[in-house]
């Protein structure tokens, strides 16, 4: 079975800021790599390819067995993303945050 995975508009700014936390970052770094920000969303983007086959092998956030969360392994932390599996068929991205960040649920 394959899933088709949605963004939300809250999700899609999210992979906004974070590309463009990633980018200033590397900008302000006295060693700045700005393929970094490339690869964090590569990253995301081979992740969100995982969802598309296995999308209740990811852990429970919460009471509902459908809402679930991603890890995304990236450097020495990564990234989170808060997903839904709406139905047979299709993922819908809530939210994703550096690991670092604060809770979003």
């Amino acid at each position: 079975m394959t899933y088709r995975v949605e963004f939300s508009e809250a999700a899609a700014l999210d992979l906004e800021q974070l590309y463009d936390f990633a980018l200033q970052r590397e900008l302000e770094s006295e060693t700045g790599d700005l393929d970094i920000p490339e690869r964090a969303m590569q990253a995301i983007k081979d992740c969100m390819a995982f969802l598309e086959s296995s999308p209740f092998a990811c852990r429970k956030a919460g009471s509902s067995s459908f809402i679930r969360e991603l890890v995304i392994p990236f450097g020495r932390t990564g990234y989170v993303a808060l997903f839904e599996i709406v139905d047979s068929s299709t993922v819908i991205m809530g939210a994703i945050r550096h690991q670092r960040e604060d809770d979003y649920h």
